[in-house]
């Protein structure tokens, strides 16, 4: 079966809408139009003919009014940030100056939804149907991606001994310092991550920082070593099936030495890394990722809003500006992360309005059979949290599993997903 642009007599025939955009560098298209599909209003870019249906059914042929393969590739492509200027105080496209904001659809998949558009084309011209993607050994409808980025083992101790300090309060500051010296700290707690984990019957993955040192611009970095001790309590998981990732500095993203030197760290096979603070570069980051050989990279959510940085709610692989081709590693972008949710920078959600605004973006990842990355850090699984803590992880994980989600480690989705590949190449 053939899908192509109009005029080249295809089974399928996709109005071509771009024009000269995609051989300039404007960071924005024009706005979308927007249209019903599947009972939801979805954007679509490039969509010069907003009168029209848009599938236009024939016996054997289908014209889909939008160019859905433009609009796909602008939003996968991430092409917003690689020609935008705004960039934060952690060098990093803003969700500020993004089209997701700008036309509020960030907890919306639309690529997607054009890819469903797509779909329903092939299978009317085909008279086939085509089946949606499995996941796990329950085959599942859907995937969840549950990891933990591991920045503090060693400060849960800090800010109520401070705070104690200030009120002069001195016999509890005694007492706070007295436990921090005698006690271990209530974030070095690995072993009771992994153990929440297992209430659930599933395994997640741990990020790991190895630069203890402050960035040059100050940002902080672990506040621990990776020490002997550490790397038999992390071999221990490691042999119980959780998976060890790399957590990599501030700075890695934009140096494939320093990148390099911290994989050398790390004495294990690690195969999928998140950058600090989710730093990334579009024009350097994905070829240093490439030098490597990392097989994937879970960096790419906004750190502002939950949601699909990319519109899209499965892993995919990015596009290369300087190749024109696409990426060697596989994207597994991020939905959700808990700092996102109750932040004085970020989101700041009451504790029972996160599950409530969280559901809408699960029934998205499941409609289209997609991963729900989620990113719970290890210090939030500390009781004294009670905004994005412990009994908010509970109620997320319990949503998920009552979904029937597969819970699967980052290496575990690489594994499936590449695998398939394998079988649709041979």
């Amino acid at each position: 079966m053939a899908v192509d642009y109009a005029g080249y007599q295809a089974q399928v025939e996709i109005a071509d809408c771009s024009d000269t955009f995609f051989t300039e560098i404007t960071p924005y298209p024009p706005a979308p139009n927007w249209r019903d599909w599947q009972g939801q209003r979805v954007p679509f870019f490039f969509d010069n003919s907003p009168e029209k249906p848009l599938l236009i059914l024939q016996e054997n042929r289908v014209f889909i009014s939008a160019d859905i393969i433009s609009a796909a590739f602008y939003l996968l492509s991430g092409w917003q940030e690689y020609f935008a200027g705004e960039r934060d105080q952690h060098g990093r496209f803003p969700y500020a100056a993004s089209v997701q904001k700008r036309y509020n659809f960030v907890t919306l998949p639309a690529v997607n939804y054009y890819f469903d558009v797509l779909k329903t084309a092939v299978e009317h011209v085909s008279g086939q149907t085509l089946l949606p993607r499995r996941w796990g050994r329950q085959v599942a409808g859907f995937a969840a991606f549950i990891s933990h980025d591991i920045d503090n083992l060693r400060s849960a101790w800090k800010a109520p001994t401070k705070a104690a300090l200030r009120q002069h309060n001195y016999g509890e500051f005694g007492k706070l310092l007295w436990q921090h010296f005698t006690q271990p700290d209530a974030w070095d707690n690995l072993e009771e991550v992994a153990a929440a984990m297992t209430r659930y019957g599933a395994k997640s993955t741990f990020f790991l920082l190895p630069n203890n040192a402050k960035a040059a611009n100050g940002t902080p970095n672990a506040d621990y070593r990776l020490n002997h001790r550490l790397w038999q309590r992390l071999r221990q998981l490691d042999e119980q099936g959780y998976e060890l990732g790399l957590h990599g500095s501030i700075g890695t993203a934009l140096s494939s030495s320093q990148l390099e030197h911290e994989l050398d760290d790390i004495p294990y096979e690690g195969s999928g890394i998140r950058f600090h603070y989710l730093s990334w570069d579009p024009t350097q980051t994905p070829a240093l990722l490439d030098a490597v050989g990392l097989d994937y990279d879970s960096t790419l959510g906004f750190a502002e809003h939950f949601g699909f940085r990319h519109s899209y709610c499965q892993p995919f692989y990015l596009f290369d500006f300087a190749t024109g081709k696409e990426a060697g590693f596989l994207e597994i972008p991020l939905a959700i992360m808990d700092a996102t949710l109750h932040h004085p920078q970020y989101l700041q959600l009451k504790s029972n309005e996160i599950l409530p605004a969280l559901q809408p973006v699960f029934a998205e990842i499941k409609k289209f059979g997609g991963v729900a990355s989620v990113l719970w850090h290890n210090e939030n699984f500390d009781p004294a949290n009670t905004q994005n803590g412990p009994q908010q992880f509970h109620e997320i994980m319990t949503h998920l599993q009552q979904q029937g989600a597969a819970f699967c480690t980052g290496r575990k989705i690489w594994q499936e997903f590449t695998s398939e590949e394998t079988i649709a190449n041979s």
